[in-house]
């Protein structure tokens, strides 16, 4: 399998492109959208609406026969991954697309960290320095005492440590159950645990406003089946350094349709960032582990 997917790079990058083009839509839609609907509503709406989507999933899950401890798990992972979900889409209402994206690269170092911390894994000198960096990347980004920082900043920052510890969940669960059962799973529970915040600050919406939600579990979905295709083909070392066109679509969009600045900053962090979880990515292909999720993997 690995001779496969290391003979087809180019199909590699061009899938993950095609995915990050997917994943910087739907932040695109979620950012367009702004503050008109709750963010906790407008999480639960994108995932009623993906629900539609699962229908090839629901038959894997019925007849997994899940265990206790795995129900608890996946009950853990839908829980942290419910309030990353929220905080994303407050962050995406209240700060530029260029930061909330920026920003996101940093779940795979805390899945880095958390990996060393709760599952027993190594965290040598040179790793320890990406981590470091990547952090590094972050104050760049955030500029504490230079610049104010936002709740949608605070947000980000919780946002990518709780899609970190939900991946960290997962990868126990990826050796028992079929990725199906994983995604089908998580939706599921999301979209349970959503309603009651949803409920909490429900304002009717807008058929448009549907219309724009449903696009963003469209393309949600879409951009989760490309990312698939992408591994496929090519092992992380290949598709995850392309991971970082999702900053440069990110400010492009920002700049051109909401009149974002472009920060010099932002995309310095942004690359110091990416060019840290590209070296733990590779530090990882190297002892043959698969801990460091893609950037893509921890998206809503």
């Amino acid at each position: 399998m690995q001779t496969i997917a290391a003979s087809r790079p180019v199909a590699g990058v061009f899938w993950m492109v095609v995915t990050g083009l997917m994943f910087v839509a739907v932040t695109a839609i979620v950012k367009h959208l702004g503050q008109n609907v709750p963010a906790a509503q407008a999480a639960f709406l994108r995932y009623v609406l993906g629900l539609v989507f699962l229908v090839p999933m629901l038959r894997p899950i019925l007849v997994a026969r899940l265990t206790p401890r795995q129900l608890r798990l996946f009950g853990m992972r839908g829980v942290v991954h419910t309030l990353a979900v929220i905080l994303w889409f407050f962050a995406m209402a209240r700060i530029p697309l260029a930061e909330v994206t920026a920003m996101n690269y940093l779940s795979p170092v805390y899945v880095s960290i958390g990996a060393a911390l709760f599952l027993g894994e190594k965290l040598p000198p040179r790793r320890l320095i990406a981590v470091l960096a990547a952090l590094v990347g972050a104050a760049i980004i955030l500029r504490p005492g230079v610049k104010v920082i936002e709740p949608g900043h605070l947000a980000m920052l919780g946002t990518a440590a709780l899609f970190a510890a939900g991946y960290l969940i997962a990868k126990q669960l990826s050796g028992e159950v079929s990725p199906a059962v994983v995604v089908g799973m998580l939706s599921i529970t999301v979209t349970i645990g959503l309603a009651p915040f949803a409920y909490a600050v429900w304002v009717t919406p807008t058929l448009v406003q549907l219309g724009w939600l449903f696009l963003v579990a469209f393309f949600a979905t879409a951009g989760h089946y490309t990312m698939t295709m992408a591994f496929a083909a090519a092992p992380l070392t290949v598709t995850q350094p392309v991971t970082f066109l999702q900053l440069v679509w990110a400010v492009l969009l920002g700049a051109i349709f909401f009149n974002e600045a472009v920060d010099a900053f932002v995309v310095l962090g942004g690359v110091i960032i990416m060019a840290a979880v590209s070296f733990i990515t590779w530090r990882e292909a190297v002892a043959r582990r698969t801990v460091t999720p893609a950037v893509p993997e921890t998206k809503v």
